[in-house]
């Protein structure tokens, strides 16, 4: 299948965004120079775009789980709906937690690996049931998790698997390409860059 030479849905820059959604583009070009294509497509609609930034900071950055186990779930989820766009940036993010390329190409067959503690191949199944869905979990199953997660860990683990089953069927589904680094963002995009540029002004 060829990518659209132009994106399906068209994404907007910071000068065509309202106020509260600005502010939330420029804490992301503060914090990694960008503003990921699938954000800026949910901005079409603000209400959409502000609430799933703070839901996905709130799954990722709180409750009792570290960050990088629940990157960990959220790159396999990627790889089993194979979403090109969140496994670029989320294996990205994984490595940078401390996993190795070596655990993301061993997450798919965690089971016989001996890369993954027992806590973390619970959390991989956890991913892959959930991913498929092809059947109630049982007791059995239900009972393993609990021997290494609290209740509000589960729902953190649920909570991850399920933004991210989301994620990856709207990005697969407009084909979205992988959003550049920083130091590869296209100069056809000026309305971005210039906004950018009088950021890093302003605070000299």
């Amino acid at each position: 299948m060829t990518r659209p030479a132009t994106p399906r849905i068209s994404r907007l820059t910071r000068n065509q965004v309202d106020s509260k959604s600005g502010e939330i583009f420029d804490r992301m070009m503060q914090q990694r120079g960008n503003v990921p294509n699938m954000f800026r497509t949910l901005a079409h609609r603000p209400e959409i775009f502000q609430t799933a930034i703070a839901h996905l900071e709130a799954v990722i950055n709180t409750g009792t789980l570290s960050p990088k186990l629940k990157e960990l779930v959220v790159v396999r989820t990627s790889q089993m709906n194979g979403c090109e766009y969140c496994l670029a940036s989320h294996s990205r993010i994984a490595i940078k937690l401390g996993w190795t390329q070596q655990h993301l190409d061993e997450a798919a067959n965690f089971g016989s690996s001996t890369l993954f503690t027992p806590m973390e191949k619970a959390a991989l199944h956890l991913a892959e049931r959930m991913t498929l869905n092809e059947a109630p979990v049982t007791q059995d199953e239900f009972h393993s998790l609990r021997q290494f997660f609290s209740e509000g860990e589960i729902v953190e683990l649920m909570a991850a698997c399920g933004l991210f089953n989301y994620f990856n069927r709207f990005n697969n589904f407009l084909d979205m390409e992988p959003t550049k680094n920083a130091s590869e963002t296209s100069a056809s995009e000026p309305a971005l860059l210039e906004h950018q540029h009088h950021e890093v002004v302003a605070r000299k």
